[in-house]
Formats: C-alpha cells, sequence, structure tokens
C-alpha cells in the first residue's frame, strides 16, 4: 500500500446489472428482421410459428439458472438445456441469420450485442485458460514428487 493510496478514489464494488429486458429487446427485434425477411411478415405482426418460438424464448429467458447476470443466449452453454434441442437449433438459426440484416435495421443494437457476445467468448477464454494451467501445475507436481520418489530409492 503507497502512501498516496488514501488521495486515490475509493473502488466501488462491481455493480450486477440486468441484462435481461436489453437481451430481451435484441432477440425481439432479431425475430421482427427474420420473420419479415423470410415469412414475408410486416409490422409488429410475426408468423405463428415465430411467435410461439419467441413466447418460449422469453419464458425461457425468466427461468434462467444464471439469473439477473445471464450471458446473451446464443452463446450460452446451456441453450440447448433451455430450450430442448429442436427449438435451440431454430432460436440459434434465427439468431444468426438475423443477426446480418440486424446490422443495417439497428447498427447500434448489433454491434453492442456483438460485443457482448465477444465479452462472453473472452470470459470463457480466460476461464480455460486458468483451468488449463491448474491441470499443468498438478501434472508438474506429480512429475516432480515421482522423480523425488526415484531420487529417494
Amino acid at each position: 500500500m503507497s502512501i498516496f493510496s488514501r488521495f486515490l478514489p475509493k473502488r466501488k464494488p462491481p455493480e450486477v446489472k440486468n441484462n435481461i429486458p436489453k437481451e430481451k429487446a435484441n432477440i425481439k427485434k432479431t425475430f421482427g428482421v427474420y420473420c419479415h425477411s423470410h415469412h414475408g411478415t410486416s409490422g409488429e405482426k410475426l408468423c405463428p410459428k415465430c411467435t410461439a418460438l419467441l413466447a418460449t424464448v422469453m419464458t425461457r429467458m425468466n427461468r434462467c439458472r444464471y439469473g439477473i447476470t445471464k450471458p446473451i443466449c446464443d452463446k450460452c452453454e446451456f441453450t440447448g438445456e433451455c430450450f430442448g434441442h429442436q427449438q435451440a437449433r431454430e432460436f440459434l438459426k434465427i439468431m444468426q441469420s438475423g443477426s446480418k440484416k440486424m446490422y443495417l435495421k439497428h447498427p447500434v443494437m448489433a454491434v453492442k450485442h456483438k460485443l457482448a457476445g465477444m465479452g462472453v467468448d473472452y470470459a470463457r477464454y480466460e476461464q480455460q485458460k486458468k483451468l488449463d494451467d491448474k491441470v499443468k501445475a498438478k501434472e508438474k507436481a506429480a512429475k516432480e514428487r515421482a522423480k523425488d520418489r526415484k531420487d529417494k530409492k
């Protein structure tokens, strides 16, 4: 601790942000863009199939195991478990094909969503890196113990 630390601003504890409303808005708009281009709907209306899938997605988001700190659904590792495999495939297909047109219709929202996805990917990368480092350290320690045992004999 330095002598100047008392002059530095105090660190605030990290705030827990509720990401669910933003995520719901992103998904609704992406479904709208997808349904308008693939099923010929217009305005706020969606086709019955997209409406049913969207209702399922919104219900599942409210029951997310992560709570309000949930990652974006299309990057979540539990998407198949939340929606079921068939609905998860349909949902991911809609999110991926709709994302290209989202850059034209809602560019700011699309860029923010892409950055959030990159953040999830980076967090997973860092988590995996820590796990790999722990495994390597355990292996190294085991080799050293085996070598020490050999040397003692």
